[in-house]
């Protein structure tokens, strides 16, 4: 290997010549340059921005993923650059538990069925989990990250330059003022002088160079905040949609445990099985004498939204805040943003509104609409 030897000592000495300049500097037995206050001000937010979104980024990883061997596995995939294999949720495998147990204790037993509706349930709300956990890292851990291990790694390195630099500055400065008292005790030659003041003019030309490089990066931090304000709403938005996903789920688990256990102590039923899981009627009173029931006892046919003659107890404008589609012909499907009409009627569900949009007709759930005065 070919080895510069002359760069090496002359990097050496230059290396020792900044240490000394330093610990002199920390014992107060040397001079040194300030920065501006501008420029202080503004290194001083960088590393208030830099530890906050570490603080940030590691408690969000936690929120997330609360288990440590979970991250520890992740973050070894990551620094590998390898796909991380796929792992189901926590809820996801609660479900799938639960529809294992279904079969070994049968699903036609009471306790078999309602294992069956709760298992599903419990692996939409995996699902739900798991978009969460996808949009999170996407939208708000990844730019997190990037910062950190990219911007802030540049702007470390520039900082560290403009410290040499100031050191070298500072060392031309003492350089000079010893040559000035040499040439007035010894009435020694400017030579030594004019070299001196010549060194410090270069050092003083590249530290200022150097200064303004640092500058413009530390101003490039409000650049930053405006671009993780923006993936803050959007980990603010993910959440909010998928917390009223995990709402509405389990609204609708509530209904379905709520039929079995009224199939359970129905007199009339001919065996104490949970009916399978299917959204809830239109109203929740008695059937109308129009619905039909069938001879195997199974439940009345969904009421449509035209067979419904109750009166309407008040009409107003609501705004829909996410997507909804219909789990069957009674309900509506709703597009986020979109404005509809909205009332109930006597006996309905609280957690459900009548909607309108044009001709169409049908249930909306209430978590899913702002409404309007």
């Amino acid at each position: 290997m070919d080895f510069n030897v002359k760069k090496l000592a002359s990097d050496a000495g230059v290396f020792f010549t900044r240490a000394v300049q330093f610990t002199e500097e920390k014992l107060g037995q040397a001079e040194k340059t300030e920065l501006d206050a501008h420029l202080e001000n503004l290194i001083t937010r960088a590393d208030g921005t830099k530890n906050w979104t570490e603080k940030i980024l590691r408690q969000t990883e936690v929120l997330l993923q609360p288990n440590p061997s979970a991250r520890i596995e992740e973050f070894i995939y990551d620094k590998l650059d390898k796909k991380l294999p796929s792992r189901g949720t926590n809820a996801e495998l609660l479900g799938q538990y639960m529809l294992e147990a279904a079969n070994e204790f049968g699903p036609g037993t009471p306790y078999g069925s309602t294992l069956i509706t709760v298992g599903e349930y419990q692996k939409r709300l995996g699902s739900a989990e798991r978009e969460l956990l996808h949009t999170s890292a996407t939208t708000f851990l990844t730019p997190l990250r990037n910062f950190l291990e990219g911007d802030w790694r540049t702007i470390s390195k520039e900082r560290r330059l403009l410290e040499n630099r100031r050191l070298d500055l500072d060392i031309c400065k003492a350089r000079l003022k010893k040559a000035k008292q040499a040439e007035a005790k010894a009435a020694l030659l400017s030579e030594e002088v004019d070299k001196a003041e010549h060194e410090l003019r270069v050092a003083q030309t590249e530290f200022d160079r150097q200064a303004e490089v640092t500058r413009l990066l530390l101003e490039g931090i409000s650049s930053t905040h405006l671009n993780h304000l923006r993936c803050l709403h959007d980990f603010a938005e993910a959440q909010a949609t998928y917390y009223a996903q995990c709402h509405h789920y389990m609204q609708d688990l509530q209904r379905e445990l709520n039929r079995c256990a009224n199939a359970v102590s129905a007199p009339l039923s001919s065996a104490a099985v949970c009916p399978d899981p299917i959204s809830s009627a239109f109203l929740s009173g008695p059937p109308s004498p129009g619905a039909t029931v069938s001879s195997s006892g199974q439940r009345p046919s969904t009421l449509t939204m035209e067979q419904s003659q109750l009166p309407v107890t008040g009409t107003r404008k609501a705004k829909v805040l996410y997507d909804y589609d219909a789990h069957d012909a009674s309900e509506l499907s709703l597009l986020a943003d979109e404005l509809i009409t909205v009332y109930t009627v006597p006996g309905m569900d609280p957690d459900w509104l009548v909607g309108e949009r044009g001709n169409e007709k049908g249930k909306v759930p209430v978590t899913y609409l702002e409404l309007l005065s």
